[in-house]
């Protein structure tokens, strides 16, 4: 990949749309965080990159200890940041996996999950493996899971097809959110039809070579 993460990630300190996205994504994670009141929880995060997404709102959970979740992170700097946070913020039920999150062997022992991330990805991959992915995400879904995406809407705007083929995978639309001052978006959908059943060794996505400028 020509694009280097680890800077990449500087723009989460600063007032950047990168910024403001991560705090809609936080948002909804804290609210199936508490729909779900302190029943146990299973969480996969798709190119996690530093997990700042999912740990900071576990951190402030009072009941976070009832949480699973596996990150899976191709970067191994990365995933050692994220595997510091979650020791910072005692969270022994996030496992940290540095692997290749494009093909499903990743997830094993992990699903099915009640909340699937996959933020900062539908920006890095061509339109078919979106729409394979997204036709595949049943098989890491528990009943009714949650699945948080984010996508640029820079012409030409794939997000309205992108949500139409989550509706044409099963899932209802719960929320979709523009970041303010900028192309980015922010979707929340909800798993409407049965699981599928999971089969490793599934090819989902592949990163393409990317603009060390472009957002995702």
């Amino acid at each position: 990949m020509s694009r280097n993460w680890v800077a990449w990630h500087a723009d989460y300190e600063r007032d950047t749309p990168l910024r403001r996205r991560l705090t809609i994504v936080q948002g909804h994670i804290a609210d199936v965080l508490r729909s779900s009141g302190r029943s146990p929880l299973t969480v996969v995060s798709i190119c996690s990159g530093d997990g700042r997404d999912l740990l900071g709102p576990l951190a402030w959970d009072p009941a976070r200890n009832r949480v699973r979740g596996r990150l899976v992170e191709l970067n191994a700097d990365l995933a050692a940041k994220a595997v510091e946070a979650a020791n910072d913020a005692n969270l022994p039920g996030i496992d940290v996996v540095v692997g290749d999150a494009g093909v499903t062997t990743a997830y094993r022992g992990a699903v099915p999950a009640d909340l699937v991330l996959i933020c900062g990805v539908f920006g890095n991959i061509v339109d078919a493996d979106i729409e394979r992915t997204i036709s595949a995400l049943p098989m890491l879904c528990a009943d009714g899971a949650t699945i948080i995406w984010t996508r640029h809407r820079r012409p030409p705007d794939l997000t309205p097809t992108i949500r139409r083929w989550f509706r044409e995978a099963g899932f209802l639309e719960v929320a979709f959110e523009a970041v303010p001052g900028s192309a980015a978006s922010v979707g929340v959908q909800r798993l409407a039809r049965r699981p599928l059943p999971f089969e490793e060794g599934v090819r989902l996505f592949s990163f393409f070579e990317s603009d060390a400028g472009m957002p995702t």
